[in-house]
């Protein structure tokens, strides 16, 4: 098969096109798929930059996969032969991802593919729906009625933010860097758009709450956006951070305003070989497959690239001004 393989941590162009042998079933449970789109995400060129020192090279990066079921392990139940399937799976430690032709899994990390969507579109979500699910549901629950600031709306988990927090009846507060991201976000359901080029964010967000500040922070930033925002986060109110925290932070803030504070790593079930968190997840794609066909969400890819360009989709990926998800067509 032909795949995207890595040999060092390193730049974008370490990321070689090579032929190589396909994986094949090793257990009862594995299914093997015809993959025809993977998706490309942050961690994808942090792991490939050695940010996250967690890879076994050489490496196959991709975290995300949709595609065609080729054949079935002995002891395989939710699938057949020819099912269309999207997952999250693989990209991490020495875990084969999916920036390839072919890759085997167990098959309890995989979903039906929704029907009222492409592969390419199908490849965008599984790590944006899970972390967005995890963190507004699992972390804290949020209600209805409750006020959440997701920062950078129109980004890959900023856009599917907004809407799973509209479709519990959330009122939502973004941020965007230009008129056509705000026309995009308010699109998805934001009730209160700040431009943070020429918008002080914590000052908006205090009168968008007749200064009670939001009942929770959804953090997709890092570094100092935390710190910048504590204020703007109301008493006993929720922070997550999908992210890790700038080392600056004055946590007595955080404190004396009784916040509570939560992180999102939605890749430690696979790190960690937890089996119920995995299942949980594949639970969170089967949920977000029936909102898909139902209409009330929807994916956003801003670009596409062939699998010989993943270092491509890595470069536009770091220069930080992509509106949506960015995928790799098989």
């Amino acid at each position: 098969m032909k795949a995207i393989q890595i040999s060092e941590h390193g730049e974008p162009e370490q990321l070689k096109l090579v032929e190589i042998k396909d994986p094949e079933i090793k257990n009862p449970t594995d299914i093997k798929v015809r993959l025809k789109a993977a998706g490309v995400n942050p961690v994808d060129t942090k792991l490939r930059a050695g940010a996250y020192p967690i890879m076994t090279f050489p490496a196959i990066l991709g975290c995300d996969g949709a595609g065609i079921v080729e054949s079935c392990g002995t002891d395989v139940t939710r699938f057949k032969e020819g099912d269309e399937v999207y997952f999250f799976s693989g990209g991490i430690a020495s875990i084969q991802g999916n920036y390839a032709e072919v890759k085997v899994l167990n098959e309890r990390f995989a979903a039906h593919k929704p029907k009222s969507i492409s592969f390419i579109q199908a490849a965008a979500a599984p790590l944006v729906l899970i972390t967005v699910w995890e963190a507004l549901f699992d972390r804290i629950n949020l209600e209805k009625d409750q006020t959440i600031f997701i920062n950078a709306g129109a980004g890959g988990i900023g856009h599917v933010a907004i809407q799973l927090a509209k479709h519990i009846g959330a009122k939502v507060c973004t941020t965007v860097s230009n008129n056509e991201k705000a026309l995009f976000v308010k699109e998805l359901g934001a009730d209160f758009i700040i431009n943070y080029k020429n918008q002080n964010v914590t000052e908006s967000i205090l009168q968008w709450t007749d200064n009670k500040g939001v009942d929770v922070f959804l953090d997709n930033l890092g570094g100092p956006a935390i710190q910048e925002t504590l204020t703007a986060v109301k008493n006993y109110g929720d922070i997550v951070t999908l992210l890790q925290p700038d080392e600056s932070i004055d946590w007595s803030v955080v404190r004396f305003r009784n916040l509570r504070l939560c992180f999102e790593v939605m890749l430690s079930p696979l790190l960690f070989d937890l089996k119920d968190a995995q299942n949980h997840q594949t639970w969170i794609l089967e949920q977000g497959a029936k909102l898909i066909d139902e209409g009330k969400l929807n994916l956003h890819v801003s670009d596409t690239f062939p699998l010989k360009d993943a270092a491509k989709a890595h470069s536009q990926i770091e220069e930080g001004h992509t509106s949506g998800k960015i995928v790799l067509e098989i």
